[in-house]
């Protein structure tokens, strides 16, 4: 099993974006962050994720059993519910990425439960 933490940090509304992942297999991290591009907070979440699954797709098996935890209700909600009035594009490329693994568990967590992925995220948006 593989577990994905999530996050993104936003500098202004929209402003620049990044994403951070913490992944943990087997009581090993890989620890990831990177630049989004300028958009709101709601996007840089969505986007954070399917960096993070691409990331998953290509350096794991896809026969993986994933839990997925992120601290955006609405991302999560979005995906449990496969809807968003807002943000359907983005969304349905998340689906189409978690869909590759064996299963998907997607739970959401409060912010201080995601301290790993908010502080990957944050550290990179210090260059931005």
């Amino acid at each position: 099993m593989l577990k994905l933490y999530t996050d993104a940090a936003v500098r202004g509304n929209p402003g620049p974006a990044t994403g951070g992942a913490l992944i943990i297999q087997a009581h090993k991290q890989i620890q990831l962050k990177t630049y989004l591009g300028t958009m709101n907070n709601h996007e840089a979440e969505f986007r954070a994720a399917i960096w993070a699954f691409t990331y998953l797709t290509e350096n794991f098996s896809t026969d993986e059993v994933v839990a997925f935890y992120a601290d955006s209700k609405l991302l999560i909600d979005s995906l449990t519910k496969h809807y968003a009035k807002h943000f359907a594009s983005v969304l349905k490329q998340l689906l189409v990425l978690q869909s590759q693994f064996t299963l998907v568990l997607n739970e959401w967590i409060p912010e201080r439960a995601n301290g790993g992925a908010h502080s990957l995220a944050l550290s990179e948006l210090q260059n931005y």
